[in-house]
């Protein structure tokens, strides 16, 4: 199967960045997107979309592409995406890891169907992190900042299983939230975390019933 390559990425004007976001699907932790501007001459071998990639690509990649490449982060909080919603959320998300390039790029390639709401010259591409190698580059970016946030918030957590499952809903998660109870990583706003909380606050209310 072929890998991302500059193909999609010729016809716009440089230097490009390619942005991609991880985390929306979890019920913990922040959305984070990476925005990366590769040199063309020099950039690292192997570069794919990041959940084709194991663990270690991944972090053998991300340390290639810090060295050789333009990076930058945005990292969307859990209040922000519970007062924004998750889609806004990842909108901000893409914006800031382009604002923390520390320059404008002359061109934005996103990863999806819809740009955020910015002045930037840019063009939404499905499946880009498949397609383009720039935007290949961001999910790798993003997915190994998230892992590592999560991880870490895994030590602070215990039992959550965070360090395996970064957040997502798995079975471990999803047990563990209803025996557990949400942590404050835990996003309000998604129905799972609700039900959890309403779980939770019904003994409270028999209580005081009695």
């Amino acid at each position: 199967m072929a890998r991302p390559c500059f193909k999609l990425e010729r016809d716009h004007p440089l230097p490009l960045a390619g942005v991609d976001e991880a985390g929306c699907a979890p019920l913990a932790g922040p959305v984070v997107a990476g925005a990366v501007v590769l040199d063309r001459e020099r950039f690292p071998r192997g570069i794919d979309d990041s959940k084709k990639l194991n663990l270690e690509a991944r972090e053998a990649l991300y340390a290639k592409l810090m060295r050789s490449a333009r990076c930058g982060v945005g990292i969307v909080s859990v209040e922000e995406i519970d007062a924004l919603n998750i889609y806004w959320a990842r909108m901000l998300a893409m914006a800031r890891a382009v604002e923390s390039l520390g320059f404008d790029p002359a061109f934005v390639l996103v990863d999806g169907n819809r740009c955020p709401r910015w002045e930037r010259p840019s063009r939404a591409i499905v499946a880009g992190d498949a397609r383009c190698r720039s935007i290949a580059a961001a999910s790798i970016i993003a997915k190994v900042t998230r892992d590592r946030i999560m991880a870490a918030h895994a030590a602070d957590y215990p039992g959550y299983g965070w360090e395996r499952n970064r957040g997502y809903p798995t079975a471990g998660h999803r047990r563990a939230l209803r025996d557990l109870g949400p942590t404050p990583l835990h996003r309000r706003s998604f129905g799972l975390v609700r039900e959890a909380l309403a779980a939770a606050a019904q003994p409270t209310l028999a209580v005081a019933a009695e």
